[in-house]
């Protein structure tokens, strides 16, 4: 018989005893179905996300002892529910959905759950859960993102940080992984104009907001896709799984109780 992968869902009942611990790590890709412009397919965030976790696992499941969960691809996608093609868990089923996972992870008697997120959208209430799921089942909980670095951009400068939604970054990574889903005859610049001419009230500005896809217009996208480049994408792939694999590494080895205080004296 051949070994099992660390991919979690192909493991027996008895390998799962055999395999798994509390040293064990537990990586459940998150995403979202939803739209994503003309140009790009509604599983993008999801798609990413896979990929991701399973790099990491290709090249560490054994080192880090990782264990790959089956990717959730459903997410909270409020400001896309317009769209046709969005399929969007509620706040309080997407919490629900996490709090059913994470406390079935520990059956297996892992204590580590890493949630590898692919969508801007999930990241508040994932942020939420990380407690919920510590206080509830004692699990080591962490969040990691499926994005490449920010300082890894070659598109900064075109797109001035509103390239945040199926704009070059994102379509790059697509004409990467899967460009056979990828349509950039459909792709066009879409920066919104004005926008950055405040100091606070902008993407990534001092100043939070409540936005929907459209608000911007109808086609439901932020960025300049018509720069994107496979090779782009390749190369920001590669950046983002060597960052995750360094974030992988040092979640395997944290432990609350090597950073317990003691009196001082």
């Amino acid at each position: 018989m051949t070994s099992p992968s660390h991919r979690f869902a192909e493991l027996s009942m008895a390998q799962v005893k055999e395999r798994c611990s509390a040293d064990s790590v537990a990586v459940l890709p998150v995403g979202a179905i939803e739209q994503h412009g003309p140009h790009l397919p509604l599983i993008t965030d999801a798609l990413v996300a896979e990929a991701a976790g399973a790099a990491l696992v290709e090249h560490h499941g054994e080192a880090l002892d990782l264990w790959l969960l089956p990717t959730l691809s459903y997410g909270r996608s409020v400001e896309h529910e317009w769209s046709p093609g969005t399929l969007s868990l509620s706040t309080g089923t997407f919490a629900a959905v996490l709090a059913d996972l994470g406390r079935s992870v520990t059956t297996a008697g892992i204590r580590r759950l890493v949630l590898v997120n692919g969508h801007g959208g999930n990241t508040s209430e994932i942020q939420t859960m990380l407690r919920d799921l510590r206080r509830a089942h004692g699990l080591l909980t962490f969040a990691v993102n499926a994005f490449p670095p920010p300082e890894e951009d070659p598109f900064a400068g075109i797109e001035q940080g509103q390239g945040i939604h199926g704009g070059a970054g994102e379509t790059s990574l697509m004409l990467h992984l899967r460009p056979d889903l990828v349509d950039m005859d459909a792709a066009a610049p879409r920066l919104p104009r004005g926008l950055n001419k405040n100091t606070h009230v902008r993407f990534g500005g001092s100043v939070s907001f409540g936005w929907l896809s459209d608000d911007f217009g109808p086609d439901g996208y932020l960025g300049d896709p018509t720069q994107a480049t496979a090779d782009a994408g390749r190369r920001a792939f590669a950046a983002m799984t060597a960052q995750l694999g360094e974030q992988l590494a040092e979640i395997a080895r944290f432990d609350f109780t090597h950073h317990a205080t003691g009196p001082t004296f």
